[in-house]
């Protein structure tokens, strides 16, 4: 990366190439390695291990996606709330993602709570991207 680029653009970069890593990394074992230890379970709980996994790697994907695009915006004048939503989304799925994948692998139960706080903070990164751009 230039030297051009600012710090919320590098910091956009980084926070997608981390959740994407991981969303990679834990949807393929969701849908190999995790899959045959579900299958030594009982039916619903081996399901739910996997819809866990599957549902954290899904959010995590997304928002890379969406963390890649607000790094393109961050050259431009008058987004000042973009680092902010930025922080927001990464921070947000990842806790959010993070919590159903220990809950997936048998993390203590209150882990589950970490999982809303996750959502949260992924709908507070939405909400600034909202207000972004200001009122006309």
């Amino acid at each position: 990366m230039g030297s051009g680029m600012s710090d919320h653009g590098r910091f956009c970069i980084r926070a997608a190439g981390c959740n994407g890593l991981l969303a990679v990394a834990f949807g393929a074992f969701g849908a190999h390695g995790l899959k045959h230890l579900a299958a030594t379970l009982p039916a619903d709980q081996g399901a739910r291990m996997v819809e866990l996994v599957d549902t954290g790697a899904r959010y995590q994907l997304l928002h890379a996606a969406a963390l890649l695009g607000l790094a393109g915006l961050a050259a431009r004048p008058g987004f000042l709330v973009l680092p902010w939503a930025a922080r927001c989304l990464f921070f947000g799925s990842f806790v959010f993602s993070a919590s159903l994948y220990a809950l997936a692998l048998g993390g203590p139960q209150w882990l589950g709570l970490a999982t809303p706080i996750g959502g949260a903070g992924m709908l507070a990164g939405w909400g600034l991207l909202l207000t972004a751009v200001g009122t006309p």
